[in-house]
């Protein structure tokens, strides 16, 4: 957790509205298993978009794709990089670490107030996070249905089933 720290912590300080979905939300929830990255639903609204890259590019993360990283608060680009390149996710990388990779939603899976105000903020060491609700986590992970993803619904709805029966993690 220590690798993505540091990212939480600037997200926070810049009042960044994110909800942490993927594999690293599994992980906080309880599920250990290995994740490379943040998977990242942010406030899509352009100076929210704006406020998450500038705090991004501040930290140092650069775009996997050739293009001005400022240019994803703009919803028109975004949507040209949805219809024309069928992108789901932009990724971001750091050149000084290349293990810190965050993936940024290029639209919303799920309302992202209804997200927001679903989710859940856990404490870090130095700072909180917030993550997915186990409910819209096992919704996202379903319509991802990948192999990973699905082995992840398993494991997620038995933790659901030992918070609902009032069981400890």
């Amino acid at each position: 957790m220590s690798l993505f720290e540091p990212v939480f912590e600037a997200l926070n300080r810049a009042q960044v509205r994110y909800v942490v979905v993927g594999g690293l939300a599994t992980v906080l929830h309880g599920h250990a298993r290995l994740t490379a990255d943040i998977d990242l639903v942010i406030d899509l609204s352009p100076a929210e978009a704006r406020k998450t890259l500038e705090t991004l590019v501040g930290l140092g993360f650069r775009p996997r794709a050739p293009v001005d990283p400022l240019a994803f608060a703009d919803p028109g680009i975004r949507g040209q990089w949805i219809d024309e390149k069928g992108m789901r996710v932009f990724s971001l990388w750091d050149p000084a670490n290349p293990m810190r990779e965050v993936d940024l939603f290029v639209e919303h899976p799920i309302d992202f107030n209804e997200l927001w105000n679903r989710s859940e903020v856990i404490e870090l060491t130095h700072t909180v996070v917030r993550i997915a609700s186990i409910p819209d986590l096992i919704y996202l992970k379903r319509l991802a249905g990948r192999a990973q993803d699905l082995a992840d619904v398993e494991a997620l709805e038995v933790i659901l089933r030992r918070k609902e029966r009032g069981d400890a993690r």
